[in-house]
């Protein structure tokens, strides 16, 4: 895709909000039967006083990456996230920091991760390699306006946040809460959940929250500890539909300015992924799907996942299945391709990830749990020279998480929810 900017996808989120706007004006007010009847909206209602909230995980991780393209190392993933809600007259203000001590735990070159790509170190691609986070991750303030007793407007924004682009964050997913991976296909999906500037207006009515967002679309750079500052030059649209407590769809766009260092290319990103979620006291099943695609210099690369986890008294069983079209080109020569037949050369590549978890202790409401995972993988023909024919990958860790606050976890959270209403 040419680097051209695209003024029409900026109409499109304005109008659409602004057609939403009008739509639900002329609405009067909902009985409280009216009320009662809808499904649980994902703000809560809060106290005058103070909430917080808080989650986070750390996973002490051997990772074994097989065939030769492979590894085998020790790394700790974590991050932190915390949340403070109050009312103010009717309104509500939250404020969001969330954190990560990757750049020290996991190294600028992050963690193996065989037919991973995306962003760069020392001025080449990562290959292989799923990149560290960033310290900052997100320091955000939201605030929610009432309009009538059924929709309200919102207004989130910081100097690191996520626009309003692809389904939740694959940490915050409780479909894959106890896998510490992000999928292959993060960078069709949920890589711009770090942006360092980013403003997103929202107006949610009833099951139906659509959201607008421009934000600094550019990957962050090797140094994970300061802030990487740009121009709101790239924008994005979500609609997400949440018929009930149990189940969300989202279906969003957004165009990238150049969001990576070494490729000059702009990608217009298109997404559409629903999620399910039931629970029965502690016990939870949660299931996500998600459909992606990438456009960039005329050529698409899609992906698909499907993600599970079902969670019984202390044990957990998870799975991710993933088909995409990676970069094979840039995987094999390990640099940008830039003829037009390299740059539209696509296979498909299959992945599949089994595992479980069991918690072995709690103390001080601290959770620590042991566990395994091991991925599979179809290697298309042209990568199996580099790669072998059947490679496999397998993890084994503990988890750490802190104490769950009387809120639960933030679990199937986006930014521009003020507070969470259905984690665990």
């Amino acid at each position: 895709m040419s680097s051209v900017r695209r003024p029409r996808v900026y109409s499109f989120i304005v109008c659409g909000v602004l057609l939403f706007a009008a739509s639900v004006s002329g609405q009067s007010p909902a009985s409280n039967e009216d009320l009662a009847a809808q499904p649980d909206h994902p703000q809560m209602n809060m106290g005058n006083g103070w909430q917080v909230m808080q989650d986070g995980v750390l996973f002490g991780m051997f990772n074994h990456q097989g065939g030769s393209r492979g590894a085998d190392e020790f790394k700790a993933p974590n991050w932190w996230m915390g949340m403070a809600s109050r009312k103010v007259g009717s309104s509500q203000l939250t404020l969001n920091g969330m954190f990560s001590l990757d750049p020290a735990a996991v190294k600028q070159d992050g963690y193996a991760d065989l037919f991973q790509v995306g962003e760069e170190l020392n001025g080449r691609p990562l290959i292989d390699r799923q990149h560290p986070h960033d310290l900052f991750m997100q320091l955000v303030a939201i605030w929610r306006l009432p309009v009538t007793n059924r929709t309200g407007f919102t207004i989130a924004g910081g100097p690191a946040g996520e626009p309003a682009l692809g389904p939740v964050a694959f940490m915050h997913r409780a479909s894959i809460v106890e896998y510490p991976f992000a999928p292959l296909s993060h960078h069709t999906f949920d890589s711009t959940h770090i942006s360092f500037g980013v403003v997103t207006a929202a107006i949610d009515h009833g099951p139906f929250v659509l959201e607008g967002s421009v934000f600094n679309g550019r990957e962050p750079d090797q140094n994970r500890w300061d802030f990487d500052l740009g121009r709101l030059d790239s924008v994005s649209g979500r609609l997400w539909y949440r018929p009930n407590d149990r189940t969300e769809f989202q279906v969003s766009t957004g165009h990238l300015r150049q969001p990576e260092a070494l490729d000059p290319a702009d990608v217009q990103r298109t997404t559409a992924s629903g999620s399910w979620m039931v629970r029965n006291g502690s016990d939870f099943t949660a299931i996500t799907v998600g459909y992606g695609v990438n456009v960039t210099e005329g050529v698409s690369r899609q992906a698909v996942f499907g993600e599970a986890t079902h969670h019984l008294n202390e044990n957990s069983l998870f799975t991710r299945i993933e088909v995409l079209q990676p970069e094979t080109d840039l995987l094999l020569n390990d640099s940008i391709p830039v003829t037009a037949i390299s740059i539209a050369r696509k296979d498909t590549l299959g992945a599949f990830t089994f595992g479980g978890l069991r918690n072995v202790a709690q103390w001080e409401g601290f959770e620590v749990g042991v566990g395994a995972a091991v991925t599979l993988y179809a290697v298309p023909d042209a990568l199996r020279p580099a790669y072998g024919d059947h490679p496999v990958s397998v993890q084994v860790y503990f988890r750490i998480r802190p104490p769950m606050g009387k809120m639960g976890r933030m679990w199937n959270m986006r930014m521009s929810q003020p507070m969470a209403g259905h984690g665990m």
